[in-house]
């Protein structure tokens, strides 16, 4: 029986390029493949989450959405890895910052992704598993950063399965608590462990690249079409990343 397409991606083997730039937002994946690559083809709408795949300055290069959440990025995640031929998964999304250095529209590179969720459990390990970033794609991205003159900090996300919480003292959800900031984590968001346990699994690459669209400890924040569309210095960063990974 073959896998194609598979239950979540109606494509066929040499559809995606070897490097997958993932936002969760199906409108931004749009957005860049309208915007920044060359002759893009749409290969997935399954369920709205659509996927193109082009050339970025001579680089095949794909990028489609993961959804919310680490269900979903999952999802979409395992089936690039094992059944794609994808080796190098790129998240590129926003994150709500915890430390007051870092600013709204800062990048974020995510050396690794503390996790709420029990997402760890399907692996049946006998202790708690260190959720972290390749290291050659991180390294890619932290130089391609400063060539691009970008603003840019390295450290921990968490990945959260809440984004309202109902404990109290939680008005505005878990993303209110600080605690995660206390260690030193640098911003929140909903995806990125999921994706670092599905590449560590696989023997593949994956790294979390995240735009801060809020703030937690100031309240500033973007709106949806800002995010969808103006965060375009993480866009290039990706890009570019993506360039020097297929060289």
């Amino acid at each position: 029986m073959s896998n194609y397409p598979t239950p979540h991606i109606d494509a066929k083997p040499g559809d995606f390029g070897k490097v997958v730039l993932m936002p969760g937002d199906p409108l931004r994946a749009k957005f860049i493949a309208e915007h920044f690559l060359e002759n893009p083809v749409l290969v997935n709408n399954v369920r709205g989450v659509q996927g193109y795949t082009g050339t970025y300055q001579g680089v095949k290069v794909s990028v489609m959405a993961s959804g919310m959440g680490m269900p979903s990025m999952g999802i979409y995640s395992y089936e690039l890895f094992h059944f794609f031929d994808v080796d190098y998964i790129m998240r590129i999304g926003s994150a709500g910052a915890y430390q007051e250095d870092v600013k709204v529209r800062d990048i974020v590179l995510g050396q690794g992704a503390c996790y709420d969720s029990n997402y760890a459990s399907q692996f049946h390990l006998p202790g708690t598993f260190s959720a972290i970033a390749s290291y050659k794609m991180l390294k890619a991205c932290e130089e391609t950063a400063q060539e691009l003159e970008l603003r840019c900090h390295v450290g921990n996300l968490v990945s959260s399965d809440l984004f309202y919480g109902d404990a109290a003292g939680m008005p505005e959800g878990l993303t209110a608590i600080p605690s995660w900031g206390k260690m030193g984590v640098l911003a929140v968001e909903m995806e990125a462990a999921a994706l670092y346990m599905n590449a560590a699994r696989a023997g593949k690459h994956a790294l979390a690249v995240c735009t801060i669209s809020d703030h937690l400890l100031t309240g500033e924040c973007t709106t949806a079409v800002e995010r969808q569309e103006t965060f375009t210095d993480m866009m290039k960063l990706a890009l570019e990343t993506a360039k020097k990974l297929s060289e």
